[in-house]
């Protein structure tokens, strides 16, 4: 009897100890560590703010909808698996790939569309549109781009706001990182932004 108490006792401060560890003092912990200036962005989801008001996060790419897609003003994110339309948008709380390799039918025919759609947004022949605008990435929600796709969009981008092409290519220029897809990439969210700012009536 003595035994099954000392046993019962123990487990029970094993118990209790693992829960003040483990349910306070590391969550308290990862918290503190958290507000440390210049952790804090990452930590709380590096949000984007716009006059005080949150907009996006730069980690996450949501394709933006342009209200009259005949005058487009918009650069746009890689496409998403998850998305119902051969382009975006897609729904973030679903993102994912879609498992499909290269030598699937649907994949193929889906990457087809994506060329044949974008060429004809851009007023281009399918063979310029870059690789990455028609591939959709692990997560589907890839936030940056390549400066080759970027640099396709330009002539829209600039025909739809009325910004001179020079300027909209210098906006280009000032979001692009090391961040991309293994390359150079520009983040869409702080551009379309850089955008919306050069030109307001952009919509």
């Amino acid at each position: 009897m003595n035994t099954l108490v000392k046993q019962t006792w123990a487990g029970l401060r094993v118990l209790i100890a693992m829960t003040v560890l483990l349910g306070l003092v590391y969550p308290l912990a990862v918290w503190a560590v958290g507000r440390i200036p210049g952790l804090e962005s990452n930590a709380e989801g590096s949000i984007v703010t716009q006059n005080g008001q949150a907009v996006g996060s730069s980690l996450i790419g949501i394709d933006p909808v342009a209200a009259d897609p005949a005058r487009d003003p918009w650069f746009h994110n890689r496409p998403s698996a998850g998305s119902k339309d051969a382009l975006g948008p897609a729904d973030p709380s679903t993102s994912g790939a879609s498992n499909k390799g290269p030598y699937n039918e649907d994949l193929v025919k889906t990457i087809t569309e994506r060329k044949d759609a974008i060429a004809k947004r851009e007023g281009v022949s399918p063979a310029q549109v870059p690789a990455d605008a028609v591939t959709a990435s692990a997560s589907g929600l890839d936030p940056s781009i390549s400066v080759a796709y970027a640099d396709l969009q330009i002539a829209r981008v600039a025909r739809n706001t009325g910004l001179p092409e020079d300027r909209v290519r210098q906006l280009v220029e000032a979001n692009t990182s090391g961040d991309g897809i293994g390359v150079p990439g520009v983040n869409v969210l702080q551009l379309n932004l850089a955008v919306h700012s050069a030109a307001p009536g952009a919509h």
